[in-house]
């Protein structure tokens, strides 16, 4: 099987090139590589792709909450010039979307079928991303997800144990809750589901709940930095300029139905620190 993944210098575009090394995936990234350049169609449909894992995406939300214009022309148009390569070279598409699609007031997570609400720019470029895949594909998988981090890479949990190192304490709000998820957990579910050939919506994280501040006491915690004070605090307490749904865990039913589930967060974020002192 002859993959191509997009965006493989990130978190995830590193646990995927690591997960699938048995099939020799082709890596795609900047700046050899521009998904918003019309001629990285070609270059795509040279590969002769039997699938495509589009992980690349501009992901840092209160950046593009600032420059909407850079938003979707990373996220949409570069997802529309993907989806149209995936369509002319006959391959299925993998995309990866986000929990952010949705606006966290329903009460209880939310199923594969759930009707999006997107309200940051992030979050409706990702909306609209999801949007040109099903429009201009039948043969697709999206995958969304929520909190990703893994080794190598700027996320909340460096943030944390940075923070609590410069600062001697935190503030975390408690009333944003999803789901913590450890990329090569992540790329291994995408991995089986990738041949099972039962394509549509799916929703790939570890098992799970938690809000912001738990998750930070846990990372304290494996780190041996329970000592720093950890203060909870809500949303209005921290203003960002995009505002994150604050109830937004994701049901795997669709994936479940097929036998990949994830395992706890709890066990993916043991594993990240295994045998590291970050």
């Amino acid at each position: 099987m002859r993959i191509v993944i997009t965006g493989c210098k990130g978190q995830l575009g590193q646990a995927l090139e690591h997960t699938l090394a048995k099939e020799q995936p082709i890596g795609l990234d900047l700046p050899e590589w521009d998904m918003t350049d019309p001629v990285c169609v070609q270059t795509v449909v040279g590969f002769q792709p039997d699938v495509v894992i589009h992980a690349a995406a501009m992901t840092n939300v209160d950046a593009c909450e600032r420059d909407p214009e850079a938003a979707f022309r990373v996220n949409v148009l570069g997802t529309h010039h993907v989806a149209l390569a995936c369509g002319q070279s006959g391959a299925a598409m993998v995309h990866i979307s986000t929990n952010e699609v949705f606006d966290g007031t329903l009460g209880r997570p939310y199923y594969e079928w759930d009707t999006p609400g997107p309200k940051s720019v992030y979050a409706r470029s990702k909306a609209a991303a999801e949007f040109y895949v099903r429009t201009l594909l039948n043969h697709f998988y999206i995958v969304r997800t929520a909190w990703l981090y893994a080794r190598g890479g700027i996320n909340f949990v460096t943030k944390i144990s940075a923070a609590a190192d410069r600062l001697g304490t935190l503030r975390v709000v408690t009333d944003e809750v999803s789901s913590p998820t450890y990329a090569p957990d992540l790329a291994q579910a995408i991995a089986r589901l990738i041949p099972t050939g039962h394509y549509g919506i799916y929703h790939f994280t570890n098992s799970g709940s938690c809000s912001r501040y738990d998750w930070a006491c846990e990372i304290l915690r494996l780190t041996g930095r329970s000592h720093v004070p950890v203060e909870p605090i809500t949303t209005d307490q921290w203003p960002r300029p995009a505002p994150p749904p604050l109830y937004a865990p994701l049901v795997n039913f669709s994936g479940a139905a097929l036998g990949i589930t994830l395992r706890p967060w709890q066990e993916g974020l043991q594993e990240y620190f295994a045998g590291d002192s970050a």
